[in-house]
This record gives C-alpha cells, structure tokens and sequence, in this order.
C-alpha cells in the first residue's frame, strides 16, 4: 500500500495550515488504497540547515536530521499544503527540504496552496525544487483564496467546488506514486 504525506509546511505561529492540510486528509481519507499521513514540519523542531556535509552524501551528524530523512524515507509521495509568503512558499519549508535529499527522490507530488492570489506563486517556486529532487510533480494544483475560502482572513471555509480539485490531485498522486514505486526498488537494489 502506498503512504502519503500531507506536509503542514510552515511553522509560523497562528498558522492555518493544519486547519488546510486536515481539511484535505478528511477528503483523502475516503480513498482506502492509500495510507495518508500528516506530517508537521513544525513537530520535528529543525534549526536552521545544520548539517556540515552536503545532504547528497546521505552522512547526517545531527539526530533530528536522521528522525526528518526516516519520515520523508518512509513516504511513496507528497502533498504540500504551504501558504504564500512573499511571493513564495515559507522559509521554514525550505529549510526541512533543504535537509535530506535522497530521501525525497523518485517521487511524487502535488500541492495545495493558499493565499491572496491562491498561493500561485508558492507553488511555482515549489515546481523548480521539486524538478531538482527528481520529484514528479502532478499537474493539478488546489489552489484557496484567502478572500473567498476564509472568512475574514482567519477562518477556513473552503467553497464546495475544491473537492473536485482535490480528487483530480488524488489521481494523479496516487498514479504517479505508484508508477515510481517500481523506479524506487530498482534503484534500492542497485545501491
């Protein structure tokens, strides 16, 4: 069965990821063939990039680096739930990115984003990361305004309409986490 990780990306304080990324567990957890997991970045209290050597060497010195590349091992694929801070995703999702690498390879993802203009731009930095992880990312996106999807700017509400957006992203995750399982063994028995 495969697993995926809904990743709560960012740690601010007040945040409503969590708020985001359960809203979309309840709306995965219909699809059975799947084992969906929520994974809070602020749950693994990462400093800022602490490793000495590069992650491509896969030599981590520090036990919370060695806990964050077993979780992100342990997963087939990815939703990113991040808002849209300044143009982009959060620093604090870089950084939990930024600190294992070949534990990340040979996937899949998709994004759900949220913002003033849906949290677009967010996910358009995302896409050139993930290319580099050798991540396959999925065409479909849910992308949620802060004007519509959230009364007042704090209070989740998301229009009805987003479901579907979110099964079109559940197919093509799930497809192409699947598709990759095949390139992932390979690739383990050739290590």
């Amino acid at each position: 069965m495969l697993k995926i990780g809904i990743i709560a990306g960012t740690t601010r304080p007040n945040r409503r990821v969590t708020t985001v990324a359960n809203w979309f567990l309840d709306i995965a957890k219909v699809r059975t063939d799947v084992a969906w997991e929520l994974v809070d970045i602020d749950a693994y209290k990462l400093p800022n990039l602490d490793e000495p050597l590069p992650p491509s060497m896969k030599k981590y010195a520090h036990d919370h680096t060695k806990k964050w590349a077993d979780k992100v091992a342990s997963l087939d694929g990815y939703v990113f739930v991040t808002p849209e801070y300044n143009h982009s995703y959060s620093g604090s999702l870089k950084n939990a990115i930024d600190f294992v690498y070949h534990e990340w390879t040979n996937k899949a993802a998709g994004f759900v984003s949220y913002g003033t203009t849906g949290g677009v731009r967010a996910v358009e930095h995302l896409r050139g990361v993930m290319a580099e992880l050798q991540i396959a990312d999925v065409r479909a996106h849910v992308s949620l305004s802060l004007y519509s999807d959230f009364v007042n700017f704090s209070e989740f509400k998301p229009a009805e309409t987003h479901k579907a957006q979110v099964n079109i992203l559940l197919d093509q995750l799930i497809a192409w986490s699947g598709a990759l399982q095949g390139l992932r063994e390979k690739v383990a028995k050739a290590a």
